[in-house]
């Protein structure tokens, strides 16, 4: 059965992960409308409701849309402060949260959000409590939001542990006795978030 081609707007393409989902969409021959903070076919500011506002007008109706970006502060619990735990939510939960919230009329039924997530939900790292607040947070958003869009559109997010192609930068001290996954792994959920049937799920992969 052929699946048929969509408009995507991918959010997120500088990045290791955003560039082999950018390519792997490219290769299935969608229609890829991409955003960054510094490059792609539009600019955008995920931590800013009216940059992401002027995206979606720029951008128009889609089928999905697919972020895979989020900035979190990586610090010992005893260094961390509640202003570091406000900056993780505003780099990755809320942010992606608005995301979905100003997608709603901008998303043709049938179609998906596809968010990102990270092992850090479910596997505690050094230094990695707000990743925990906010991994887990859009798990959770995903289950809530899954059951309130029913079988108009649908939502996941993907959970991927340390990449391969991010060892020689940050090494695996991090996640000692972890396989790291190359990213084209990460990327190939994503399709299957994108082209498939699931809602309301987080896609593991690595962990």
């Amino acid at each position: 059965m052929n699946i048929p081609k969509k408009r995507v707007f991918l959010i997120g393409t500088s990045g290791t992960v955003g560039s082999a989902v950018l390519t792997m969409l490219l290769e299935r021959e969608h229609d890829v409308a991409s955003a960054d903070f510094d490059m792609g076919d539009l600019r955008i500011d995920i931590t800013d409701s009216a940059s992401i506002a002027a995206a979606y007008a720029r951008v128009g109706e889609v089928d999905a849309v697919v972020c895979t970006v989020g900035v979190v502060p990586l610090l010992p619990l005893h260094e961390t402060t509640l202003a570091h735990v406000h900056e993780a939510i505003r780099g990755k939960l809320s942010s992606q949260i608005d995301i979905v919230l100003q997608g709603l009329p901008f998303v043709r039924a049938g179609g998906s959000f596809t968010l990102i997530s990270g092992i850090m939900s479910r596997m505690p790292w050094q230094g990695g409590i707000g990743a925990s607040i906010v991994d887990g947070g859009i798990e959770a958003f995903v289950i809530g939001a899954a059951a309130e869009l029913g079988r108009d559109r649908r939502i996941n997010a993907i959970s991927p542990t340390i990449l391969q192609e991010s060892v020689d930068k940050i090494g695996t001290n991090l996640l000692p006795g972890h396989q790291p996954v190359p990213a084209a792994h990460v990327a190939g959920a994503y399709l299957r978030s994108i082209e498939g049937i699931e809602t309301g799920q987080t896609f593991l992969v690595g962990h």
